[in-house]
């Protein structure tokens, strides 16, 4: 078995799929920021990827391209299984708009959170977001500038691509509480602008996203495969690696 980087631009994509389903390829991750943009190129879409309006996993069935998403059910296992949090009741605040966190806010309001906090420079797109998931649960938009101080957040997710671009995260100190736990779905061999900034804050935790990173893999591989990997040895490696 071969896993690979192919790097492809938003103009090639079509084509890089079809090429490597020719060439006997099983499935892809999609990475940003192809996430939305490949839901036009499947056949069928599981009800994840469907209600998440995007897709990071493809599975080439014999007569049909079958599109999922694993990023959501990636993070919850890290979060409440590996992380041991508890999100029933809790506030949460996800940075960002885009395709990442289309990907996770249904998966958190199945947790049964007392809310869930859209903030985005554009509020525009942060409140399109809140229509699309007004059904499954309390979620709301502001603005980076206009989080609500009166909010106790227990879980703040980077879900931009400040920490891909090594910016500075233009979050308030507010959204951090004590107690706060900083989630970021970047992820470096280094910290990540935002885990730094969480960490200078105050944050009772500062995490990057490689734990849903493994999860979501192993989620994806069991779409390929048939079999789900115990994700524990991964897990361990890599603190021990980090260390």
């Amino acid at each position: 078995m071969q896993y690979e980087l192919l790097q492809v631009a938003p103009e090639k994509l079509d084509a890089a799929i079809a090429q490597f389903q020719r060439t006997g390829g099983k499935g892809l991750n999609i990475t940003v920021p192809h996430k939305t943009e490949v839901m036009r190129l499947v056949d069928r879409l599981s009800e994840r990827a469907s209600i998440a309006g995007a897709a990071n996993t493809l599975v080439f069935e014999e007569d049909a391209v079958f599109g999922d998403n694993t990023d959501g059910v990636g993070l919850i296992r890290d979060l409440v299984g590996n992380l041991g949090l508890q999100l029933r009741d809790r506030n949460v605040l996800i940075l960002g708009a885009g395709g990442a966190t289309r990907g996770i806010v249904a998966p958190i309001l199945e947790t049964s959170p007392a809310s869930v906090t859209i903030a985005n420079r554009t509020l525009t797109k942060a409140r399109e977001l809140v229509e699309h998931f007004r059904d499954a649960g309390p979620v709301t938009a502001c603005r980076f500038t206009e989080v609500p101080r009166s909010t106790h957040f227990s879980l703040v997710i980077n879900a931009t691509s400040a920490g891909l671009a090594g910016e500075t995260p233009p979050y308030p100190v507010s959204a951090i509480s004590d107690g706060c736990v900083c989630y970021d779905l970047s992820y470096g061999l280094t910290p990540t602008p935002f885990s730094r900034w969480a960490a200078r804050h105050g944050a009772a935790m500062s995490v990057m996203g490689w734990g849903m990173l493994v999860e979501q893999a192993a989620e994806s591989f069991q779409l390929w495969r048939g079999v789900r990997p115990d994700t524990s040895p991964v897990l361990k490696q890599m603190s021990i690696t980090a260390s």
